[in-house]
């Protein structure tokens, strides 16, 4: 299957107007057993409860029918299972849906084989849910951007609700662009299609790829690759005389101008652009900012988790600082706050001290990003006090001082800040720089 693969990107990348006909073939036993392998077991089941371990007590015979019914076209994907999950730092919830077991399988094998042809056309501004690359090389292109090209203003941006507005006919055209197999293409129409159960109540789907799928990621990257990339380096650098820059994970996305009056021009052209897709910018989250080495008044802005902000060097130069954004910070302290608190109620220190440490270990490497030392300190200062005082909590009766607490940090020690992101290294990729001048 990953020779098949290969052959494929390889085809891809050798002829750009190349279209597909014969795929729905690479849908067989083995390679979907291997996709079933993959999945995560723990994963939350779907509408009909079934488990990764209650499907492989007959796995043979369970994907020995599956393909006959992806051969027959008999196969219809379920409905997905619609649960929310607290959006960090705000009172929301963002809503995912959660495939069936058997539709998890295939829609990852299907997933594989439009990686394998889509590689080879998206552009390098695209970061998100892409193989070998992830938030922090986007950071760093970013950063780069900011250090050496000519930038004056950064168009922050927010698409409302993009993962419940994407056009399923404009999908479909998108990716007829590139495959013509008719018959893996009205596969994916069923996924697209294929509703949502909340709550016992079937909800059809006309529009949207429900996030939590293995198929959701790659179609919003190839929709976004035509709505989106494409249209800024081939139209809308083309209507500007100053530098463009557009850097992209998933729908977050920042554009980077030298030219106030183009940024604005810019901007009203990117909605017009969004709506004929079925897309609308939020005005709230959307803003224009000054920002660069010859900004008279900078702002700041967030991406990925990251806030960057207008600062100087030891020698008074221009530089980019970065620190944990402020809705992160918030959330992700009383997310493990939360945690300790249910934890200490019922278990002893030993039987949790280890997942403390990974989840520590875990903040630290996510946003261990050049600057924000003092601020992943600051987060593990602010953990040792919510354990004070959760530990203390247990009972009437005092658990720990404050100085017996630092012995027992002494002897079972929790990790320490480091930077595992430099985000100043590594050259600004040239190809993503359009009317640099």
């Amino acid at each position: 299957m990953e020779t098949k693969l290969e052959r494929i990107s390889e085809l891809a990348e050798e002829d750009s107007d190349l279209k597909f006909t014969s795929l729905a073939h690479l849908l067989d036993e083995e390679n979907l057993k291997k996709c079933y392998r993959e999945l995560d077991k723990d994963k939350a089941p779907g509408v009909d409860g079934e488990t990764w371990d209650e499907y492989g007590k007959d796995l043979d015979e369970n994907i020995s029918d599956l393909v006959e019914r992806l051969k027959a076209k008999r196969y219809w994907p379920r409905p997905v299972k619609r649960t929310y999950i607290p959006k960090e730092g705000k009172d929301e919830k963002r809503p995912i849906g959660i495939p069936a077991l058997e539709d998890k399988i295939v829609q990852l094998a299907v997933s594989k084989i439009l990686t394998a042809i889509y590689e080879a056309d998206f552009l390098d501004i695209s970061y998100g849910f892409r193989p070998k690359r992830g938030p922090h090389d986007a950071l760093r292109e970013l950063n780069g951007t900011l250090m050496v090209g000519k930038v004056n203003w950064i168009l922050d941006t927010d698409i409302k609700g993009f993962f419940d507005n994407v056009d399923h006919d404009w999908m479909m055209k998108f990716l007829g662009e590139r495959i013509k197999d008719t018959t893996l293409l009205k596969l994916i129409v069923r996924f697209l299609k294929a509703g949502v159960m909340e709550e016992g109540k079937y909800c059809e789907t006309e529009m949207g790829t429900p996030q939590g799928g293995n198929l959701s990621p790659i179609l919003s990257n190839i929709y976004l690759h035509y709505v989106l990339d494409l249209w800024a380096k081939y139209v809308l650098r083309n209507k500007l005389d100053g530098y463009l820059k557009l850097i992209r994970f998933a729908d977050d996305f920042v554009l980077c101008f030298q030219d106030r009056r183009e940024a604005k021009q810019s901007f009203k052209l990117l909605k017009e652009r969004l709506a004929k897709f079925g897309l609308e910018l939020s005005e709230e989250k959307t803003r224009l900012i000054e920002f660069g080495r010859y900004a008279k008044d900078p702002g700041t802005f967030d991406f990925l988790g990251i806030t960057h902000y207008c600062s100087k060097n030891l020698d008074g130069g221009f530089m980019v600082g970065h620190c944990t954004s402020a809705q992160k910070f918030k959330s992700k302290i009383k997310s493990l706050t939360d945690w300790l608190k249910s934890v200490t109620r019922s278990y002893h220190p030993s039987e949790w001290w280890n997942k403390l440490r990974a989840k520590l270990i875990g903040h630290f490497r996510y946003y261990g990003v050049s600057g924000n030392y003092s601020r992943l300190w600051r987060y593990r200062w602010l953990t040792v006090k919510a354990l004070f005082k959760w530990l203390n909590r247990r009972s009437q009766r005092r658990s720990y001082t404050w100085e017996s607490l630092q012995l027992y940090l002494k002897r079972h020690p929790l990790p320490k800040p480091r930077v595992y992101h430099n985000l100043f290294n590594g050259p600004v990729n040239g190809e993503c720089d359009w009317r640099a001048g």
